[in-house]
């Protein structure tokens, strides 16, 4: 049976700046990867000053430019099965909550758990399930890493899916915290930057609660070219990048997950996605 990997993320870039190497990795051993993407990241800051005029407030075109962002990112990392939940513009970007996208009816953030969008959006991504039948799907913990609404949705959505499809594993993309941080302090900030703050760092986790670690270190030149594709969004750095907000973080050489539902790892940590499982 082929080993098959599904990824479930909210907006174009997330899946770059959280489990590239992963991605890479197992498309270049022969696994089948799949990856499905929420919304098209309407709601975004936009970083090149040239590029600025598309963002939601001025043309509200940045979607379709995220688009192409995405598909160049996909070609770095080998994945050539690439879909939209639900299909191409069904859902939008929420942004932050608060704001005034998130009133917007197509608005991601209302297939969260309890919403009225969230039987549509599970028996959507169900459908994709059944048909690729991943034996791991790969998402986020249940606060989205870090707060954002869509991110949210999208735990909420994989995993209900993934448990509806009788998935074999599914697992959350997290940093373990005290290595991150050691990262955060060795990272050499380029002038006109700052070193993010401890808070700033997303998907952090008790170095304990790790259940999987991937080493991607052969895979960081598809993880950077997949990084560098999202040019509107990051900024490559090395070792590391940075949003909009000009804060660096650092790049691990592995990429770390927990298990949410499933197969365990039959205790302690394992270095493979799909240790144990049939």
């Amino acid at each position: 049976m082929t080993r098959t990997l599904l990824a479930v993320h909210a907006h174009p870039d997330d899946e770059s700046i959280t489990m590239a190497g992963t991605l890479a990795r197992y498309a270049a051993e022969g696994a089948r990867v799949c990856l499905i993407t929420a919304t098209l990241g309407e709601e975004g800051e936009v970083i090149p000053p040239e590029l600025a005029g598309l963002a939601a407030p001025v043309a509200d075109q940045l979607g379709g430019y995220r688009l192409t962002e995405l598909e160049r990112a996909c070609a770095c990392l080998g994945v050539d099965d690439h879909r939209w939940l639900g299909g191409l513009g069904t859902y939008r970007d929420s942004g932050m909550v608060g704001t005034p996208s998130a009133a917007h009816p197509r608005a991601f953030h209302r297939a969260r758990t309890g919403g009225p969008a969230h039987e549509e959006a599970v028996a959507a991504l169900t459908e994709v399930l059944e048909q690729v039948r991943p034996q791991v799907v790969a998402t986020y913990d249940a606060d989205g890493g870090y707060g954002h609404p869509d991110h949210i949705a999208t735990h909420d959505v994989g995993l209900a899916a993934a448990v509806r499809a009788g998935v074999d594993r599914v697992v959350a993309v997290v940093r373990p915290r005290r290595e991150s941080l050691q990262a955060l302090q060795a990272l050499a900030v380029p002038p006109g930057l700052r070193a993010a703050r401890p808070e700033d760092l997303g998907f952090t986790v008790d170095d304990e609660a790790v259940d999987i670690r991937v080493d991607v270190e052969r895979y960081a030149d598809a993880r950077g070219c997949a990084l560098a594709a999202h040019r509107t969004q990051l900024d490559l750095l090395p070792g590391g990048f940075t949003l909009s907000n000009r804060f660096a973080q650092p790049l691990l050489p592995v990429e770390c997950y927990r298990v949410l539902h499933g197969v365990g790892t039959g205790g302690g940590v394992v270095d493979d996605l799909f240790a144990g499982l049939p």
